[in-house]
């Protein structure tokens, strides 16, 4: 495994990801502190601790992320704006909104391209981006690729694969998510024009994780293991990269 770039480069694509549902004020602190430490691209919260971060970041250079309708993207599309716009007017540069998942699986394609539209709209109007989320464990080939389009013909700045949080439940009755697959991650690159970029979530905990999803065309990722990730990076910088 070859780095093929610095632990700075590699911090620069890493949303270090404070969404578990009992996380405490506390703990978004010290993660918005962990974030500072490795110079991270940008920590992503929910919506109500978008102050908090902004409180903590201060004038770092770390954007900080807000999630909207998550992570089950069941809400109006007029939610899903207010939400949005309140988020940003809190300190919020970057989006993170979760598709309508039903209306995908139902192939109401004018329904979702719309809500996209008008939510991208709103986000950009106040100068933030939107990365969408599509949930793809949920998902077959065509209605990805269909999203991809979608966020073409938007102008959208990312498309997301997950929220780390899709649980599916299995025959067995037990519950999982694939995240971040490297089937997903190719037609995503391959079916989104080079202006709109991959953010890969859900499952990527190591330098290896990062590094293959890296190679597959994603250049951003959510993660909670960016502790792990970046020491691991600065080990092997410090002994040649190799």
């Amino acid at each position: 495994m070859e780095l093929n770039c610095s632990p700075n480069i590699l911090a620069k694509m890493i949303d270090h990801s404070l969404l578990h549902p009992t996380l405490s004020d506390d703990e978004i602190r010290h993660g918005c502190r962990l974030a500072m430490k490795y110079d991270v691209a940008a920590v992503c919260v929910k919506p109500y601790a978008v102050r908090i971060a902004a409180e903590v970041l201060g004038s770092a250079n770390i954007a900080i992320c807000a999630v909207t309708a998550f992570p089950h993207g069941n809400s109006t599309a007029s939610a899903k704006i207010f939400e949005a716009e309140e988020a940003i007017r809190a300190g919020a540069t970057e989006i993170d909104a979760v598709v309508n998942i039903g209306k995908v699986i139902s192939g109401d394609w004018t329904y979702v391209f719309e809500e996209v539209r008008a939510l991208n709209n709103a986000v950009t109007a106040n100068g933030a981006i939107l990365k969408l989320i599509f949930e793809n464990c949920f998902l077959n080939d065509s209605q990805i690729i269909r999203l991809c389009d979608i966020c073409s013909e938007n102008h959208v700045a990312f498309a997301k694969t997950s929220t780390g949080f899709g649980f599916v439940r299995q025959i067995d009755g037990s519950y999982h998510y694939h995240g971040a697959t490297d089937h997903h991650l190719r037609i995503m690159r391959e079916h989104c024009p080079p202006e709109v970029k991959i953010k890969a979530a859900g499952g990527i905990r190591t330098l290896k994780d990062l590094l293959r999803v890296r190679q597959l065309g994603a250049t951003r990722i959510g993660a909670t293991a960016t502790a792990i990730i970046l020491e691991e990076a600065r080990k092997m910088a410090s002994h040649g990269g190799i």
